[in-house]
């Protein structure tokens, strides 16, 4: 039997909807959404600030039994309860295949799982660290990007889905391309990723799926007609010239 990923598609229960004017289908394109298809290896959501894409990946992740600011399904905490009830009108469709690992990285609320791990750590305990699985140095002696990658190359394990939101939010492009070798480790381990990014450089994994949220509606479109990929194309181009642009009076 062929392999299958962990979630194969994904669809919005419309008719358990009372409200569609109301957070966070006031958002265009989660009002619109109906249903998507997720790639085997990797899904990438892209699009501007607002449009819905942290929103969707974040109900995803709860609906999983993920915590909504974080860490694997094991997480409990809560700083501050903002995440919506979108994933309680969310439908997966899962494969017969079961992750043995999962984790769900937020950019803005990972320093409140590294603070978690430390509370924890810091409470009795006849087991191990919490620590040790993130490469036993503590992550707030470490810079943002370095804890990112230490998360990424100790925690992940394989086997297993990783829901990333904007993880290149710390990473310089160097490590970001250390996040896509692991990746490609981790995939060639039967794992599975669902990320929202701006980046070009993680868009350009081979055969993901890409999905652009703008101010109507979810669609499917190539790496190249992003407009992450077109802009730092042409920039990178002819940088002079963009600049001329944009400075005009």
């Amino acid at each position: 039997m062929k392999d299958l990923p962990y979630i194969i598609d994904l669809s919005l229960k419309r008719d358990k909807i009372e409200n569609m004017e109301s957070y966070p289908f006031s958002i265009p394109a989660i009002r619109e959404f109906t249903s998507i298809k997720l790639g085997k290896e990797v899904t990438f959501f892209v699009g501007e600030n607002g449009t819905g894409k942290s929103t969707l990946i974040e109900a995803i992740a709860v609906l999983l039994g993920f915590n909504a600011e974080g860490g694997t399904k094991n997480f409990n905490f809560s700083t501050r309860n903002s995440h919506s009830n979108l994933h309680e009108y969310l439908r997966l469709s899962k494969s017969y295949k079961k992750p043995k690992d999962g984790y769900f990285l937020r950019a803005e609320s990972y320093f409140n799982v590294a603070t978690n791990i430390e509370e924890l750590d810091k409470e009795p305990s006849f087991g191990p660290k919490i620590i040790n699985s993130y490469g036993s140095i503590p992550l707030h002696e470490q810079s943002h990007g370095e804890s990112f990658l230490s998360l990424i190359l100790h925690r992940f394990s394989g086997k297993g889905i990783y829901i990333l939101d904007e993880p290149e939010a710390a990473l310089s492009p160097t490590r970001q391309l250390a996040l896509l070798r692991r990746m490609n480790h981790l995939i060639s381990d039967s794992s599975q990723f669902i990320i929202a990014t701006h980046s070009p450089i993680l868009l350009a994994y081979p055969e993901a799926i890409i999905y652009e949220f703008n101010d109507k509606e979810i669609s499917r479109i190539k790496y190249e007609d992003t407009e992450h990929y077109q802009i730092t194309k042409a920039f990178l181009e002819n940088p002079k010239k963009m600049l001329n642009e944009l400075f005009k009076e």
